[in-house]
């Protein structure tokens, strides 16, 4: 674990890892995902049992034997195709479909003649074993050509035009006023302190460069901290000793992945409520660990209990980008104890 209470000199590399894989059906890795598919599927057969049955017990019973095929076929499925990602990845589209709608019904298809295998050696043997075996097999690959087609309307959704709509607040958040106070503070120390005037115009060049990129890009928390600290650095010339700010930054966490301009409003909305109504200025804690196998992310300032709150809307942003990136694998937590407010973010870890 380090300390830190100013920026590294270096600046990391833009992020060049895109949101979403290439394919639209990778994205079965999502636990997120591996659920929804999960109680859809179970979802659609309940109906279709409950069509037949003629009690309810009925019902449970065929259910239960209809999951001892379904939950392991789709579970497989699912278990190969993010297994064969990067492989499956090289070929074209339609080779890929194809490929999985046999997947489909081979996962289909193997745990029901297991089912079977198990009866005849219990002495219970069934008839119409082919045309039950095709029927299974055809459902198998049904199912994987719905999944296909859900998971490609899903990234449509969420694809760069989608992302773009939903991103478009937190790529202007970097507000007009604190543009002319920067331009301001780097034309008076100009003529005092040459060297600050133009490291005052480079970190406001960053700000802008990322604020302006591309929204189907994701970046690493270690870029994000040192884009937040550029942030801070032109803040400090504003506001001096008022603005007191501390880096508890722990190495293993840099490699997260996050969106685009994460960090930056977190900071932002700390300096405008916690620190720009306070005449004595206030403190600011920005604190990166692991825990519990995961990554936190956490901003903690102080507010004046009578300071006004702002309207929500970058951190309703910013925790859908979250969703969008990381889907249920990432959480965001606000606490907010008297003269202390705090963001609370956790990751997967890299």
């Amino acid at each position: 674990m380090r300390a830190m209470e100013s920026r590294p000199s270096e600046t990391p590399a833009a992020a060049s890892q895109p949101v979403m894989p290439s394919l639209p059906m990778f994205e079965v890795c999502q636990a997120g995902t591996v659920l929804r598919a999960l109680l859809g599927v179970q979802g659609v057969l309940a109906l279709v049992v409950a069509l037949d049955a003629q009690s309810s017990a009925a019902w449970q019973s065929r259910f239960l034997l209809v999951c001892a095929v379904s939950v392991p076929a789709l579970m497989s499925w699912l278990l190969v195709v993010c297994a064969l990602r990067l492989r499956l990845a090289a070929w074209p589209p339609l080779q890929v479909r194809g490929a999985l709608l046999l997947l489909g019904a081979l996962c289909a298809w193997l745990p029901w003649w297991l089912g079977q295998q198990l009866e005849q050696w219990l002495g219970s043997p069934g008839g119409g074993l082919l045309l039950r075996g095709a029927a299974v097999a055809a459902t198998g690959a049904v199912s994987a050509w719905a999944l296909l087609a859900w998971l490609s309307l899903r990234a449509q959704a969420q694809g760069p035009t989608g992302l773009h709509a939903r991103w478009v607040e937190l790529q202007s958040r970097i507000r007009p006023h604190f543009l002319f106070n920067t331009l301001n503070t780097a034309v008076a120390l100009v003529r005092i302190n040459p060297t600050q005037a133009e490291r005052v115009l480079e970190d406001l060049a960053e700000l802008f460069r990322a604020a302006l990129a591309a929204p189907d890009w994701t970046s690493t928390l270690a870029e994000e901290v040192t884009l937040a600290q550029r942030y801070l650095d032109i803040e400090q010339l504003r506001f001096g000793e008022r603005l007191r700010v501390r880096w508890d930054l722990d190495p293993a966490c840099d490699a997260a992945r996050v969106p685009p301009l994460l960090l930056q409003p977190l900071v932002e909305n700390a300096v405008r409520y916690g620190v720009e109504p306070n005449e004595a200025g206030g403190e600011l804690l920005v604190r990166t660990r692991l825990h519990g196998g995961e990554v936190e992310l956490l901003v903690r300032n102080s507010v004046l209990a009578s300071a006004p709150g702002g309207h929500g809307l970058a951190l309703a942003n910013v925790r859908e980008r979250l969703r969008l990136l990381h889907d249920l694998a990432a959480r965001l937590q606000i606490e907010s104890e008297g003269e202390r407010f705090a963001v609370r973010i956790t990751l997967p870890k890299p």
